[in-house]
């Protein structure tokens, strides 16, 4: 469990305001990177039976596959701080006869690690620590020497289309959140810049570090209606709507119209299908 020294500002927004929304959404934020995960995951270099940690696993998806590919002989640990999320993991891997996988709720930033894993995966749960130089440096002491951290961070908000579109459209109508709004920590979109993540990898002790570009669409949801749900409830757009209030409720209808005009231009036969862009970031624990 997070302890109270562990909980910050950041952890109680995920488990307050986030977790609720994230368990309506699961569908869509599982299944809909589901091309994300295509490119990703053939490109991992996981050692059969070696023993891996999934930093901010989430719902425990990517954890459960990665349990799958070290196989009965290896392990993971999936790491969290929304003990919800883990619970969903913690079911799928029972469903699944997936013994060599546990979950544990924890803040990453403080975990004491014991320096005996071969590779650190995370898929978009590095980007929201408060100080993700403490948290890449805590993480590298979980590392064997020569072991690997694969990360898979978003690119800039201008390089994916997913998010920004939505909140283009919601800023049509919405005033910015203010600088005294609650958030999830940096933000998705705080390791796009990869001249900061190679001086943030380089300080906190990593080498032989690596970038390469993944592009991949998303899946939105199965119709403009329920990607109008969606965006209006998650992400940039939906911190707007979060932030703006009874302004955004009055004018609820009005956006929801103008934002499922603009995505129904994006329906394919698998849904609404709109761009992304991320840095699959490699980097090693030279010991």
């Amino acid at each position: 469990m997070v302890t109270v020294a562990e909980r910050t500002e950041y952890v109680d927004f995920w488990n307050e305001i986030l977790v609720p929304k994230f368990m309506k959404w699961k569908h869509i934020l599982v299944d809909g990177l589901a091309h994300h995960s295509a490119v990703v995951f053939p490109l991992l270099e996981v050692p059969p039976g070696g023993r891996v940690v999934d930093v901010g696993c989430g719902f425990g998806d990517t954890a459960i596959e990665l349990a799958k590919r070290v196989g009965p002989d290896g392990e993971v640990l999936g790491i969290d701080c929304c003990d919800a999320f883990l619970e969903i993991g913690r079911r799928d891997a029972a469903a699944q006869g997936i013994g060599n996988v546990r979950f544990v709720e924890a803040d990453v930033q403080a975990y004491p690690f014991e320096g005996d894993f071969d590779l650190c995966f995370s898929r978009f749960g590095m980007q929201f620590f408060e100080n993700p130089v403490a948290a890449l440096r805590n993480v590298r002491r979980g590392l064997k020497p020569g072991g690997r951290m694969v990360m898979i961070v978003w690119r800039a908000l201008a390089e994916n289309e997913a998010f920004l579109l939505p909140k283009q459209v919601v800023a049509r109508f919405l005033p910015p959140p203010g600088e005294d709004a609650r958030t999830c920590g940096p933000g998705p979109f705080s390791m796009a810049d990869r001249e900061t993540v190679t001086r943030q990898l380089e300080i906190a002790g990593y080498d032989e570090i690596e970038f390469r570009q993944i592009d991949a669409t998303l899946r939105a949801g199965a119709t403009p209606e329920e990607a109008v749900a969606f965006q209006m409830a998650l992400g940039p757009a939906g911190e707007i709507v979060r932030e703006a209030g009874e302004l955004a409720e009055r004018q609820r209808p009005e956006i929801e119209a103008a934002l499922k005009a603009e995505l129904a231009r994006h329906v394919t036969g698998e849904g609404v299908m709109l761009d992304t862009s991320s840095w699959m970031v490699s980097a090693r624990n030279p010991g």
